[in-house]
């Protein structure tokens, strides 16, 4: 399977995917250049974490409008995988390619530490390596990871939360909630399920020297879905 990943000016975990992928998971991974509008053959796109163009305006705000993001959509909406992750999530909504919107931490802080999530959904191309209601342990990194939506959409999306921010023993709860994202989503697919945006870092979390290799089972997924597609 071959992964390409957006390299956008400020990105800073495209080389931590590529590394995942090409040596941890064993596939093929691939920089695609933010200005380039070829996806270079790739199985599944990765919109990895950062500060692309420097948060400049919004968060992914510029970013969406790079000549790259054309190709992904497109590659979207004929079915391709599509992964972003923390920023690259933030890209994803300021594309329209999934609803709703971030907003800053309402401690109005940077976080970086671990979380833990509830699994939600075992049925994307994403997740099937795990259980329902399955509790894992990813790090973020983020100031703007605040997810919100208006009670219509919110109520819309429902079936599409992949990933929840919960207590260790699988509770949601406001002490669990990192950043105050509404009804603790910490990640969302889109109707079809085959565009995933979350906020934690999958890549960071691979490998038990981590403090995790939770992580892993997001790409191993992925394969799973690609090999039986």
């Amino acid at each position: 399977m071959k992964f390409g990943v957006v390299v956008f000016p400020g990105s800073n975990c495209d080389q931590d995917c590529l590394d995942v992928l090409n040596d941890v998971i064993g596939q093929r991974a691939v920089p695609l250049w933010h200005q380039e509008t070829s996806l270079k053959g790739a199985d599944a796109v990765v919109l990895p974490g950062g500060f692309s163009y420097g948060d400049y305006l919004r968060t992914g705000a510029i970013a969406r409008f790079s000549p790259i993001m054309r190709s992904v959509a497109r590659f979207a909406r004929e079915g391709g995988l599509v992964l972003g992750i923390c920023n690259g999530f933030q890209i994803l909504l300021e594309a329209g390619l999934l609803p709703g919107a971030m907003l800053r931490n309402t401690g109005l802080r940077f976080i970086c530490r671990f979380v833990t999530l509830r699994v939600e959904r075992t049925d994307t191309p994403f997740t099937n390596r795990f259980e329902a209601g399955q509790t894992i342990r990813l790090p973020i990194a983020h100031n703007e990871g605040r997810y919100a939506a208006d009670t219509k959409t919110l109520k819309a999306v429902q079936g599409q939360v992949v990933f929840r921010y919960c207590k260790e023993d699988g509770r949601v709860a406001d002490a669990a909630n990192p950043n105050g994202s509404v009804d603790a989503i910490a990640g969302l697919a889109n109707e079809r399920g085959n565009v995933l945006g979350m906020m934690p870092h999958p890549e960071r979390a691979a490998e038990a020297a981590l403090g995790s290799s939770d992580g892993r089972l997001i790409f191993e997924s992925m394969l799973e879905a690609y090999a039986h597609a």
